[in-house]
């Protein structure tokens, strides 16, 4: 389990929940509800981490703070 913020929301575009990784450009995940989009950002996370590792790409730390959004 990866210890990175999450950011979970409701999309009226796309009619499901999303959650992103703002630590992990790009990764992102959706689901029908709340549940099922945070098992398939795990998901993502697995594997934005992994392509990282074969391409050779810094993966960042975890913050292990909250971002601030204005």
């Amino acid at each position: 389990m990866h210890k990175y913020e999450i950011i979970l929301y409701w999309s009226n575009e796309d009619q499901a929940f999303i959650a992103e990784v703002p630590e992990l450009p790009g990764c992102m995940a959706h689901g029908a509800d709340q549940q099922t989009a945070l098992l398939n950002i795990n998901d993502a996370m697995e594997f934005w981490i992994d392509r990282a590792r074969e391409l050779g790409r810094p993966i960042p730390e975890p913050k292990g703070e909250r971002l601030m959004f204005a």
